[in-house]
């Protein structure tokens, strides 16, 4: 199962981005995708997830700022970024788990795409 990242840049505080990831290859299901981030110097760290039923989960420094979706059908997740800070400046992972066949589950990252917000 690949995953592919698209969306990042550079963008000034205040602004926004919209970040996509598809998952692609032998998927029999999805349980939940998700995004990740990780500074430099930092550990990689939970931003936002979604379970293939819709149940959101974010971490407290993006409450009210980061909206994450996703099209069930085109196997994709989304993130809206809004009102974005520096310290929001990371590579961005995209994650999701499932099952490649009845019995054969995964749980695969994509490759990262950078965000960078400047002050």
């Amino acid at each position: 199962v690949q995953l592919v990242e698209s969306g990042g840049g550079l963008v000034q505080a205040g602004g926004s981005l919209r970040l996509s990831c598809t998952a692609s290859g032998s998927i029999y299901s999805i349980n939940a995708m998700g995004w990740y981030r990780q500074a430099p110097g930092k550990q990689r760290e939970l931003v936002a997830t979604i379970t293939s039923g819709g149940i959101t989960n974010y971490a407290d420094s993006v409450k009210g700022r980061f909206t994450i979706s996703e099209d069930n059908a085109k196997n994709t997740v989304y993130l809206q970024m809004n009102s974005l800070k520096p310290e929001d400046t990371a590579v961005y992972f995209c994650n999701a788990n499932g099952r490649r066949s009845k019995f054969r589950p995964f749980d695969n990252w994509g490759q990262g795409t950078q965000v960078t917000v400047s002050s």
